[in-house]
C-alpha cells in the first residue's frame, strides 16, 4: 500500500480507503464484511469510512464495524484510522437530520456506542445544512475535537463559500479542518471547477466517494443492466434512464482504452483520480475480499500519458 499525507498534516492515508455506505448493513452477510475487512487491512487499507445512517438499515454498518473490530481489530486501534459523519436523515423527528448542534452531538455519542470506540479519527459534517448558521455546526465539530471524540474533523459535500467561512471559524479557535470529501470520478468532474483550488489553498486532504460512479465506470452494464445491480434492485441514486445507448457507448470506449493499459475499466477508473498529487485517497466499497484485492491493482499502474488523459476527457467531455 502507499499512503499521501492528508494535506498539509502529519496524518497519512491509504491511497484506497475502504467505504462502507454499502454491503455492510444487516441486509449482508456478516462473514463476508469480516473477510473483507480483515482482508483490506492485511493489505494495508489501514482507513475505514462510516456515517451514522449507512446500512441498511441506518446505524448497522457502525454497529457491524464494531463487532468485527472486537472479534480481532481492536488490538490494532492505533494502527487504524476510522471516520464517520453526521447530517443527513438518520431518525425521525426534528433533530435526527441537518447541521444543529443537537443532532451532530447525538449522532457522534450513538456511532462511538454502536462502534465501540473510544473516538472517532475524522468526524465530518456530511453536508452543508442551510437551515442551520453555519456558526452552529462548526462549533459543534469544534467541541467534538476539544471533547476528544474525534482527533479531526472534515466537511463533505460543502460548497466552497461555505468550506472556506467554515475553514476560518475553525482556525479562530485553534481547530484545523484536515479533509474535504466529494464526489469525484471521471464522469463527475465538479470538483474541478473550484474544490480543488480551495483544496490547495486550504492545506486540506482530498478523499473522493462515488469513484466508480455508482458501477458505471465498470464493466457491469456492458451488456446491460443485471438482476442484482442497484440499478434493478432500488434505482435510488442511479437510474434506468440514466444508463442510455451513448453512455454505454462511451463506457464500451473506455473500458476499450483499460485493456490497452492492462487494467479493468475500474481499476483505470481508480488510477485516473489517483494520478492526481492533490487527491489523498479514494474510498472504494468492496462485496467481498476478491473485488477488494481487483481493486487495489490500480496501485501498480497510476501514470498516463498525455494520449491516454486526452482520448478520456474526449470520450466524456
Amino acid at each position: 500500500m502507499k499512503y499521501r499525507f492528508c494535506g498539509n498534516s502529519g496524518l497519512q492515508l491509504p491511497l484506497v480507503s475502504l467505504g462502507m455506505w454499502h454491503n455492510f448493513g444487516d441486509t449482508d452477510r456478516y462473514a463476508t464484511m469480516k473477510e473483507t475487512v480483515f482482508c483490506a487491512f492485511d493489505k494495508g487499507v489501514t482507513h475505514f469510512d462510516l456515517a451514522n445512517n449507512y446500512g441498511p438499515p441506518p446505524g448497522s454498518a457502525e454497529t457491524n464495524f464494531g463487532r468485527i473490530m472486537a472479534e480481532g481489530l481492536r488490538t490494532h486501534r492505533d494502527e487504524i484510522i476510522v471516520s464517520s459523519k453526521a447530517g443527513h436523515l438518520m431518525w425521525d423527528g426534528p433533530y435526527g437530520d441537518g447541521g444543529s448542534r443537537k443532532y451532530l452531538i447525538a449522532s457522534i455519542n450513538q456511532s462511538l456506542k454502536r462502534t465501540g470506540l473510544e473516538y472517532f479519527d475524522i468526524f465530518y459534517s456530511h453536508r452543508y445544512c442551510p437551515e442551520t448558521p453555519l456558526e452552529e455546526t462548526v462549533q459543534a465539530l469544534v467541541d467534538i475535537v476539544k471533547q476528544g471524540k474525534a482527533l479531526y474533523v472534515g466537511l463533505s459535500k460543502y460548497p466552497v463559500d461555505k468550506a472556506t467561512e467554515a475553514c476560518r471559524i475553525m482556525a479562530e479557535q485553534h481547530v484545523r479542518c484536515l479533509i474535504y470529501q466529494d464526489r469525484y470520478n471521471m464522469m463527475s468532474r465538479k470538483p474541478e471547477e473550484a474544490h480543488l483550488d480551495f483544496v490547495k489553498e486550504k492545506g486540506l486532504g482530498l478523499i473522493a466517494f462515488s469513484p466508480l460512479a455508482q458501477g458505471l465506470l465498470t464493466n457491469r452494464y456492458l451488456d446491460g443492466i443485471p438482476s442484482d445491480s442497484r440499478v434493478a434492485k432500488s434505482g435510488v441514486f442511479l437510474h434506468r434512464e440514466d444508463i442510455t445507448h451513448e453512455l454505454l457507448g462511451r463506457i464500451s470506449k473506455l473500458n476499450a482504452l483499460a485493456l490497452e493499459r492492462g487494467q479493468s475499466l475500474a481499476q483505470m477508473s481508480l488510477s485516473w483520480l489517483l494520478s492526481k498529487d492533490i487527491v489523498t485517497s479514494v474510498i472504494a466499497g468492496a462485496s467481498s475480499s476478491a473485488q477488494l484485492k481487483d481493486s487495489l491493482k490500480a496501485l501498480d499502474n497510476l501514470y498516463f500519458t498525455t494520449d491516454e488523459l486526452k482520448r478520456i476527457d474526449e470520450i466524456l467531455l
